[in-house]
């Protein structure tokens, strides 16, 4: 049985890892994401590779784009069971140079997005006995990072959220789990390596060299846990962070 998995931000960089992963493993996947075009390449990318995916477009800062997209995902594939909540933002800066529009644009996406999506489809995995919510943290939100102050915050949040979550659908089939990437190596840290003002090969190589195995992330490697908290295997394993970061977060 081919299960339903609904990825947001599932077009590029982690959430492409993810959605590629999850399709390599038969999930048929949801690929959402608010750039339709590059989610239907990555369906597409999935598909080729002898996998199952269906391109949507979400806007998860709009309640009404979450439930539209949800509906139809479940016409198209079926039931949502498993849904990742991977979309996220960000931009690096002081926290005393940030203003409350900036506050409320990362909460919006990285935080409330997250609720959207679980408010969406968790009645349906408790009602039919069976679910998996994997939400995307970050060691930020964990240990706290510089330059990511708001940030941090809403990836507490979600750790925060995912364990209370946890709790309130433990008998009713459903688990709840995050995933905590380290710095990966994805299009949006090179963005930022080169917009930091300095060599962005130095700013590169200085994170590599703070990470104990000596390399960034792949977005495989966070795929990899995500895909295991997903799967029927982890049906009593709820409510735990997971960080994936070559050992830079022993927590």
């Amino acid at each position: 049985m081919s299960r339903v998995a609904f990825v947001t931000g599932g077009a590029q960089g982690i959430g492409k890892g993810i959605s590629e992963t999850l399709g390599a493993h038969g999930f048929k996947v949801a690929v959402a994401d608010l750039n339709l075009d590059v989610a239907k390449s990555t369906a597409d990318e999935i598909a080729a590779a002898g996998g199952q995916a269906f391109a949507v477009r979400v806007d998860v800062t709009d309640t009404a784009s979450v439930e539209s997209a949800v509906k139809e995902v479940e016409a198209q594939l079926g039931p949502i069971e498993i849904a990742v909540n991977n979309a996220g933002w960000d931009d690096f800066m002081k926290f005393l140079d940030t203003n409350e529009e900036f506050w409320d644009r990362i909460l919006e996406i990285n935080f409330k997005g997250a609720l959207r999506v679980t408010k969406a489809v968790v009645p349906g995995m408790i009602e039919r006995g069976f679910g998996r919510v994997v939400n995307v943290g970050s060691d930020a939100g964990r240990v706290g990072s510089s330059l990511e102050a708001v940030y941090s915050g809403a990836k507490g949040g979600i750790i925060a959220f995912t364990k209370t979550l946890a709790r309130e659908v433990a008998t009713k089939g459903v688990t709840a789990n995050t995933v905590c990437p380290g710095p990966t190596d994805t299009p949006a840290l090179r963005k930022f390596a080169e917009g930091s003002g300095g060599d962005s090969e130095k700013v590169i190589g200085g994170m590599t060299r703070a990470v104990p195995m000596k390399r960034l992330a792949k977005p495989s490697d966070v795929a990899a846990a995500v895909s295991f908290f997903a799967s029927d295997a982890a049906e009593y394993i709820t409510g735990q962070t997971l960080s994936v970061s070559g050992g830079l977060t022993m927590a």
